[in-house]
């Protein structure tokens, strides 16, 4: 059964936003297309996402890697629904922070540090990624 995470941050700008609604499954033998992520870590994304989202939501559930393989060591595919935003309040890298919240919500994960930020003086956006290096 799917469920949805609503990432929302707010900023003097009015913030960033986006819903992710997606399902956890077992990995199966089927045909459906999925994203290698890690060894037993599986995602699957709604046709026509944009290529950047792909790569965010990936960074997102790689973060997270270690700790769903250590609570399902047969593996695990997590099969995004919808990834719906804002286009006034949204940058790709958003993706990566819907689904940390989303898998934290779902699995009770710790916090790896993925942050947004508002930077007053540049008036922009920067984002903070934890012990990870940055995607791009």
């Amino acid at each position: 059964m799917s469920s949805t995470f609503k990432y929302r941050f707010r900023s003097p700008f009015g913030g960033l936003a986006a819903d992710l609604t997606a399902e956890c499954a077992s990995p199966g033998p089927g045909e459906e297309f999925f994203l290698q992520v890690d060894r037993q870590v599986r995602l699957a994304l709604p046709q026509g996402i944009n290529w950047r989202d792909a790569a965010w939501l990936s960074f997102g559930l790689a973060v997270h890697a270690p700790g769903l393989v250590a609570g399902h060591p047969q593996g695990v595919l997590v099969r995004v629904v919808s990834f719906d935003f804002p286009l006034a309040h949204f940058r790709s890298e958003v993706a990566a922070l819907a689904m940390d919240g989303w898998l934290r919500q779902e699995f009770d994960l710790h916090d790896r540090g993925l942050r947004a930020v508002f930077d007053k003086e540049r008036e922009s956006y920067g984002f903070h990624w934890g012990d990870c290096a940055e995607l791009f």
